[in-house]
């Protein structure tokens, strides 16, 4: 039997669907940071399965760090433009922004394999994966540019 409190609150924490809590639950034997795990491995099976199909709506985001010295503006497409108006995908947006004033990446490909700078335990690739996972739409960064004075 599932603890319902741990049902919801796995729910809540990663916006999962509630018979894919459970069944991360059941398989954990009730393990509340193994069925984390198995619904994070489950959100990248789900991101590579999406990742060939097109992204043709999102936002541009722009960040600049205290004291106006550095910005960065980040490209990100989703699939619809449903899924780029999320709080989720804003976030992500402002994040990866961010991560580029911070760290000043040298590619896309650079930058989704950084730790991010909020949580060093994930990449920027994994806060992608984690937005497809929610959304079950492609994400992408498709481009971004850092300024300095």
């Amino acid at each position: 039997m599932v603890d319902i409190d741990a049902l919801k609150k796995l729910r809540e924490e990663t916006a999962a669907g509630v018979s894919d809590c459970k069944e991360a639950l059941e398989d954990s034997g009730g393990d509340y940071a193994q069925a984390v795990e198995f619904l994070r491995q489950k959100g990248f099976d789900k991101a590579a399965a999406k990742e060939g199909r097109e992204v043709k709506a999102g936002i541009i985001e722009s960040y600049v760090h205290a004291g106006g010295q550095i910005g960065a503006l980040v490209v990100l497409a989703s699939e619809t433009d449903f899924v780029s108006r999320l709080d989720e995908f804003k976030t992500l947006a402002h994040d990866v922004a961010m991560q580029v004033a911070a760290m000043d990446p040298e590619s896309v490909d650079g930058l989704l394999e950084q730790p991010f700078i909020k949580d060093a335990s994930k990449t920027i690739r994994d806060l992608v994966t984690d937005v497809i996972a929610k959304t079950r739409e492609n994400v992408k960064i498709l481009d971004f540019k850092r300024f300095q004075i």
